[in-house]
């Protein structure tokens, strides 16, 4: 059976009208009625009902259109894997800088290590509002992002990531002891900051105003954009930084930088992959999410 009369019986399910299918399907009237009768004829009972002014689909109609969905669709993918056969697929991805620094590099080395030869790869960083707005003007097909609210983006599905952990680090030649220090004794001393479109500032800004504290009432404020220069900065003395545990855990495992938390301030932020709903399902996505999955074996301690 050619699938076009499946079509048509989809079709005139959809418009009740022989003439109005026939303009929508480019073919004649006569055509429409024709298949709709072999139809009816090669499954043994009627599929649509002629007694009203309004054609209606039967009982039996509206399962065939059920399932002539699915086969027309399948039937478009098998054209489309068919027209592209051989070409590399394409994957568009941004993130925000603090996975980009903390993850992105071991995920794109197992990810090309398994697609490098059917994938093109291309990626940005981004905060997380221009990385939402970009996906939502199509320039990419998904987003790792940190955010400390809940996410809600229309036609992209949200795969939640383990947590990310904020803390103060300081160089030890600053003095601080680490641990739990007060936020009167971090006060004393240059923070080396993000900007205010960085969730990572968003969070330090909502944690001082629950003591109706402001970044102002550091001794100085320096704001760096690059997350690297910003330990740099903080590794040298020239302050303390409020930043991902992700970006400094070499430094603090040599014990170049210092830990510091703050009692009473909410410590952890939201990770999450945005990736367009059209696309979840696509052979490049599922490895390049499996990839970043990978990179957090410890789930459940984070």
């Amino acid at each position: 059976m050619q699938t076009e009369y499946l079509k048509t019986l989809v079709v005139l399910g959809q418009v009740g009208s022989f003439s109005k299918a026939a303009t929508d399907l480019s073919i004649t009237q006569s055509a429409v009625s024709q298949r709709i009768k072999y139809l009816e004829e090669h499954y043994g009972c009627q599929l649509v009902d002629r007694s009203g002014k309004l054609l209606l689909l039967t009982e039996a109609g509206t399962l065939v259109v059920q399932r002539a969905g699915q086969i027309l669709l399948l039937e478009a993918q098998l054209a489309n894997d068919l027209k592209h056969r051989g070409e590399k697929s394409r994957l568009s991805i941004c993130c925000t800088p603090t996975f980009g620094v903390g993850f992105l590099p071991h995920v794109l080395e197992k990810f090309m290590a398994r697609k490098a030869d059917n994938v093109d790869l291309r990626f940005m960083f981004h905060s997380l509002d221009r990385a939402v707005k970009a996906l939502q003007e199509n320039e990419f097909d998904l987003a790792v992002i940190e955010h400390c609210e809940a996410m809600d983006v229309p036609g992209f599905e949200i795969v939640e990531l383990p947590g990310d952990q904020l803390i103060f680090v300081s160089a030890p030649s600053l003095g601080l002891p680490p641990g739990v220090v007060e936020l009167e004794r971090l006060f004393q001393y240059c923070l080396i900051a993000r900007k205010p479109d960085c969730t990572s500032r968003r969070l330090l800004n909502m944690n001082l105003s629950r003591y109706d504290r402001g970044i102002d009432d550091f001794k100085a404020v320096v704001v760096v954009d690059d997350l690297r220069l910003a330990l740099e900065t903080v590794h040298s003395g020239g302050g303390i930084a409020f930043v991902s545990r992700s970006i400094a855990a070499r430094e603090l495992e040599s014990g170049e930088l210092l830990q510091h938390d703050v009692a009473g301030f909410e410590h952890s932020r939201r990770r999450s992959v945005v990736v367009k709903s059209e696309r979840r399902h696509d052979p490049a996505v599922v490895e390049f999410l499996g990839c970043i999955d990978a990179g957090f074996p410890l789930r459940d301690s984070c």
